[in-house]
């Protein structure tokens, strides 16, 4: 099997100033945070949340609630991805009530994996507010969703894949785009 081309959208570099000014857009539209709480979708979803987090903490002097998702449950093709998908930790311990809610994750293409997650959501509680903040979008929904804060636009053909790898998961910082 020959390795599709591919280029690097993002350095480790670019990936460090866009998640700090993602930050610094997070503190300018919600001022004092109280009242705002930060929910990672597994899988690299998570490991930006936290990189949020910690340059939240690092400007403002606090700490976040700091949420996790696990979507598999929640998706509309759970059948089509086989007979033992894997599932992994889905935590929110805070209330949600009244909370405005920052969903974090690495990619938005066709919306689906949103929909999933503001249903999970949904079971833990009704936040005042859900707000998107998103590394990638690269276009092409199916569903109506839209961002609030994204790092990137890019552009790409349906059949490309969009790659984000992180540290903590990939052992590297970089955004691919494969094309097909």
């Amino acid at each position: 099997m020959t390795a599709l081309p591919r280029s690097c959208l993002l350095t480790k570099e670019e990936i460090a100033k866009t998640l700090y000014r993602l930050a610094c857009e997070v503190v300018e539209q919600h001022g004092k945070l109280n009242e705002v709480v930060l929910i990672g979708i597994h899988t690299r979803g998570v490991h930006l949340a936290r990189r949020l987090r910690a340059l939240i903490r690092e400007r403002e002097g606090i700490q976040l609630p700091l949420g996790i998702l696990d979507i598999t449950f929640y998706r509309d093709d759970l059948t089509a991805i086989g007979p033992k998908p894997v599932v992994r930790e889905t935590k929110v311990d805070f209330d949600l009530q009244g909370k405005t809610v920052i969903l974090v994750d690495d990619v938005l293409f066709t919306g689906r994996t949103v929909r999933a997650a503001l249903d999970e959501i949904i079971d833990f509680g009704r936040p005042q507010r859900i707000e998107l903040l998103v590394l990638v979008d690269r276009g092409h929904r199916e569903l109506p969703v839209k961002a609030d804060y994204v790092g990137k636009n890019i552009p790409t053909q349906r059949n490309a894949v969009v790659e984000v790898r992180v540290q903590e998961h990939d052992g590297a910082d970089e955004v691919i785009l494969k094309k097909r």
